[in-house]
């Protein structure tokens, strides 16, 4: 193909034509020839007459000029003109494809594997060999050139990695002699990525393929101020906001969408994303990942940093029975139960258990303070109640406190009393407690006080209206001592009372370790995977993964040996992610000398049928134009002749009649993954509700499955290609308008094609009683134009109650029949099967009025949306629902797959026959 700028042209022989144009510039401006003047007197007599036939001496210029125009386009038209073609792979040498296949390029993997394909087939097709490398997984020895059809059977087998691009020896690691290189880069700045291109540039010509998409991910989750806030870090400021989802086990065990922000960079590289959540719910999340981004760089994994503390109570009493609102530990365990894992016992026996709180209601005595102090200094967090033991007691040996104290307590009736009980002051800025509102109903009417100091306001995090401290801490190592100056009951305060009080200790106890371990911490331990991250932040069991030494994980630096995800030793856990403490995304800048393609490919547009019309146009004109020349533009016969004209040219330059179709982007989109689609039904809050339903269905697929569909979409049945979704769901409504003809033509095509309709009449609550409901009779006449087989009653042996889950009822928000292809009347079950053989694909339709919907249907927080029966019955509806829903799109993916005689056994063993 000759290049003429953006234009290509397939015969571009055919462009020697225009060499001729002067030429017959020539010939027709001598055609025709001028006249011979002759005298003759006779010609006299035809003076006064009118020649009606009128014929030019010469041709005018202007005609010339459209005649080769004509010409000229029409040899331009055949010659294969083409708008932006694709070129050809340019070099005849060897090809060298450099991956750096990380995490980062796994957002849009299918663009890079399409463009791999695209230089192996022009490889292929030039001859050049060819060789690969993935920089995420560098080869031990020197790779070697092969054909491209070898290297395209290996391309599947290249994959992203959840870690970065590792360090690649170019001078001992590539191949000898020249080649030009093909850099798939993922987008950001590696340490050595500048010696590599040098030594690659060195061997030949580079060229570039890297996404002009900025680079999203997700740092690792802390806890702050009783909040839990997740750092988002972008190459580049994105050009338009996304979402992260919070996920996590609901309290039946399964894993679902607790929570969902906006992620907006508002023109910046990082952000904070603070979920404000209560205890119960935070401890429940598993992890943090962009939603519609599939990297391992999208997901943060959660672990023990922000979930239960295990927490020691101790008391300096014993309490006594019966009196129980009077104990001193009382509060403290209704308080705590909730959020943290209670240890009762001696303090040497929650020593040996190595809690992350200790909390001592007034003790004043410490049997193993020495111990203790250790513990503290090592990352532990002391909270301690005051009392009247700790205000009789001499406490000046004592080195577990933030403060010093003064001898007895402040209260009502003694030297120093008061005129009324005082309030709580209005928490500072920098204490844990900020942000908490503060009751006005709590009081206190007695408290230790602390011994003035140059340094008691910075040990200060809580105070009274009049300025003396409620609440002292004071750092001691890696851990920290607080001290709440009036007693764990109600007996000097209202503050356990209020509920404020669990507050403040929630908010004192997440920040009882720190959020990323040390090594001291994780050293001496073998910490044994349990989940691991691949490249697309898809978490899959560990299997029989090797530990790693708790020195290495502490590092948290994941590579080939050790692979993003959750580690465990003993009772602990630990998440390793993807993206490194105090990452940063650079994005990757390259020198003038290399060639940088995008992820976009222009769209390539054929000129050829423009150019024709062009010539066929003028020559129209021509014909006018030679007409009026000759006087045979007006008149009787030139207005027929002219009306003729003009109908050739209508019907020449007619366009043709616009034919709707489905727009790239959505075609690409919904045939890229599995999409599932609902039907409009003509009301709005329907649509919506079956858009939320397909949604949920989608989460359950992604949860359970290795199906991981996109967004649900609504059918536009005009101009979509109903052949790119996978599932559609037709809800019934009385006033839903019937399709056009072309429309069921299109339906048709759809099921006879191998697609599948659920019509739902949603009236399962009422219908079933003899007489057919409104819904019911509009779905007969929608579905009367259908190519819909014989229908029967779901068989209690139909492949459906088995392609996933095993089942024999169906629900969605009601419970009632469901109807199916008729099962051929020949249907015998074969010897050692469970079933029969009932029908070779899938049933085309599912018939029901259960309301599937809105049994799937979630909000943007995850949780179900309409309510499902009473109690635990209608949860476990709810459970069968969303299994049937799994059974009836792994039914549309996998066919009559589970009615093969190799599942025989384990569906036998799992039936118990």
């Amino acid at each position: 193909m000759m290049m003429l700028g953006p234009i290509g042209f397939t015969a571009p022989w055919l462009l020697l034509g225009l060499a001729a144009l002067p030429l017959l510039w020539l010939l027709l401006r001598a055609v025709p020839p001028a006249p011979i003047r002759r005298r003759f007197p006779g010609v006299a007599l035809l003076l006064g007459l009118k020649d009606e036939e009128v014929e030019a001496a010469r041709t005018p210029w202007w005609l010339l000029a459209l005649r080769l125009l004509a010409l000229a386009a029409a040899i331009i038209g055949f010659a294969g003109p083409v708008l932006n073609p694709q070129r050809a792979e340019p070099g005849t040498g060897p090809l060298l494809i450099v991956a750096d296949a990380s995490w980062a390029s796994a957002g849009n993997w299918r663009a890079r594997t399409d463009r791999m394909e695209r230089a192996l087939n022009a490889a292929e097709q030039a001859g050049r060999r060819v060789a690969l490398i993935s920089l995420s997984e560098p080869p031990f020895v020197m790779p070697e050139f092969s054909d491209a059809q070898s290297v395209a059977l290996s391309l599947p087998g290249v994959q992203p990695q959840p870690w970065m691009a590792q360090k690649f020896d170019a001078a001992t690691m590539l191949p000898q002699g020249k080649f030009d290189t093909l850099w798939l880069s993922d987008g950001l700045v590696r340490p050595d990525r500048a010696v590599v291109l040098t030594a690659l540039q060195a061997r030949g010509t580079v060229t570039v393929w890297q996404s002009q998409l900025p680079v999203l991910a997700l740092g690792a989750a802390r806890v702050e101020d009783g909040a839990l806030v997740v750092p988002a870090l972008a190459s580049a400021p994105p050009p338009s906001p996304r979402e992260v989802a919070a996920i996590g086990r609901d309290p039946a065990g399964i894993e679902r969408e607790l929570a969902r922000l906006p992620l907006d960079f508002a023109g910046k590289t990082s952000t904070d994303l603070r979920f404000d959540l209560p205890p119960e719910l935070r401890n429940r999340i598993t992890r943090l990942e962009i939603s519609g981004l599939r990297s391992a760089g999208a997901v943060s994994l959660t672990d023990d940093a922000i979930k239960r503390r295990k927490v020691a109570i101790l008391s300096g009493a014993r309490t006594r029975e019966g009196l129980q609102l009077l104990s001193p530990t009382h509060y403290l365990h209704e308080a705590l139960a909730p959020t943290a894992d209670l240890i009762d016992g001696t303090l040497e026996d929650v020593l040996g258990a190595d809690p992350d709180v200790i909390i001592l209601a007034d003790m004043a005595d410490l049997p193993e303070q020495a111990k203790l102090h250790d513990w503290v200094e090592k990352g532990g967090l002391l909270i301690r109640f005051a009392g009247p033991r700790m205000a009789n007691a001499d406490l000046d040996a004592d080195t577990l406190l933030p403060v010093r104290l003064r001898a007895g307590g402040r209260s009502i009736g003694g030297a120093m009393s008061w005129g009324a009980p005082r309030g709580l002051a209005p928490f500072p800025e920098g204490s844990p407690f900020a942000g908490l509102s503060v009751p006005d109903d709590v009081t206190v009417k007695a408290q230790i006080m602390a011994e003035p100091a140059p340094d008691l306001a910075e040990h200060t995090i809580a105070s009274l209206v009049d300025g003396t401290p409620l609440v002292t801490r004071a750092k001691l190592g890696q851990g920290a001592l607080v001290l709440f100056h009036v007693s764990a009951n109600a007996e000097w305060s209202s503050l356990p009372l209020s509920v404020l009080f669990p507050q403040m200790l929630e908010r004192l106890a997440v920040s009882a370790r720190p959020n990323a371990p040390e090594v001291a911490d994780l050293a001496g331990q073998t910490w044994v995977p349990q989940k691991l991250l691949d490249g697309f932040g898809r978490l899959r069991d560990a299997g029989e993964a090797a530990g790693v030494p708790g020195e290495d994980l502490a590092k948290a630096v994941a590579g080939p040996k050790l692979q993003p995800g959750i580690y465990a030793a003993d009772d602990r856990a630990v998440a390793l992610n993807a993206l490194g403490r105090d990452a940063t995304l650079t994005p990757a800048r390259w020198p003038a000398t290399v060639v940088v393609e995008g992820a976009t490919v222009t769209q390539e547009t054929p000129l050829k049928g423009w150019l024709l019309a062009l010539a066929l146009g003028a020559l129209m004109l021509d014909i006018l134009a030679a007409l009026a020349l000759s006087g045979k533009l007006w008149g009787p016969r030139a207005i027929k002749m002219a009306a003729l004209v003009a109908a050739l040219v209508l019907a020449g330059f007619t366009p043709p009649q616009a034919r709707a179709e489905m727009s790239e982007a959505r075609a690409i989109e919904a045939a890229s993954n599995v999409v599932l689609a609902a039907m409009p039904s003509g009301d709005p809050e329907v649509d919506k509700i079956s858009l939320a339903g397909l949604r949920g269905l989608s989460a359950v697929l992604r949860q359970r499955t290795t199906v991981e569909p996109s967004a649900p979409m609504m059918v536009d049945l005009e101009n979509d290609d109903l052949a790119v979704f996978t599932f559609i769901y037709w809800p019934i409504t009385e006033g839903q308008t019937a399709p056009t003809p072309l429309e069921y033509a299109k339906l048709n095509r759809y099921l006879r094609g191998g697609g599948m309709i659920l019509f739902d009449t949603r009236d399962a609550d009422v219908a079933g009683f003899g007489e057919a409901t409104p819904t019911g009779r509009r779905l007969q006449a929608l579905a009367a134009p259908l190519d819909i087989p014989p229908l029967a009653p779901i068989p209690p042996d139909h492949v459906l109650t088995r392609t996933f889950y095993l089942l024999q009822d169906f629900p969605g928000r009601y419970d009632g029949t469901i109807w199916v292809e008729a099962p051929p009347a020949d249907a015998e079950r074969a010897d050692g099967m469970p079933f029969r053989n009932l029908n070779d694909g899938v049933t085309p339709v599912v018939i029901g009025g259960n309301n599937w919907t809105e049994a799937w249907a979630i909000d943007a927080r995850g949780r179900p949306t309409f309510p499902v029966g009473r109690g635990r019955t209608g949860e476990r509806q709810r459970e069968i629902a969303n299994r049937f829903g799994v059974n009836l799109i792994m039914h549309v993916l996998t066919g009559n797959y589970k009615s093969d005689q190799v599942h025989v056994p384990a569906l036998l063993e799992r039936l118990g026959q």
